[in-house]
């Protein structure tokens, strides 16, 4: 059983940067791979970015492109969101994901294995 635990959302200005991070524990953290979802006020569970178990591929939602990093390190067991050029849309709940492919986590839903809590991230206009 793997743990998720998200950290450094906040209050940010728009134009702002954050950079998230999702501890894992309970199991082998490099044979997973990871992703970023939020979940918007009024709205579902969308994807942002996810990373392959070593870190070679990423791929993002396009709202995020250019402007979101995911990353991780393995030696630490964590996974990280830059995430930089902030905009109010930017808001909501974001959640850490774990799962067993790249392609599955982006999937999202019932083809994640794991999840995180949440941190809240608020971009103010």
């Amino acid at each position: 059983q793997v743990q998720l635990v998200e950290s450094g959302g906040g209050l940010v200005q728009a134009g702002g940067s954050l950079r998230l991070s999702c501890a894992a524990s309970g199991g082998t953290f490099s044979s997973h791979a990871m992703g970023w979802f939020r979940q918007g006020p009024g709205k579902e569970r969308e994807f942002v970015a996810a990373i392959n178990r070593s870190g070679s591929s990423t791929v993002y939602a396009d709202s995020v492109e250019g402007r979101f990093t995911i990353s991780r390190d393995n030696a630490k067991n964590t996974v990280y969101l830059q995430m930089n050029s902030l905009k109010p849309e930017d808001t909501a709940v974001y959640y850490c994901a774990a799962g067993r492919l790249l392609t599955r986590v982006a999937a999202g839903g019932n083809s994640v294995d794991y999840w995180g809590q949440g941190t809240q991230v608020t971009v103010s206009s």
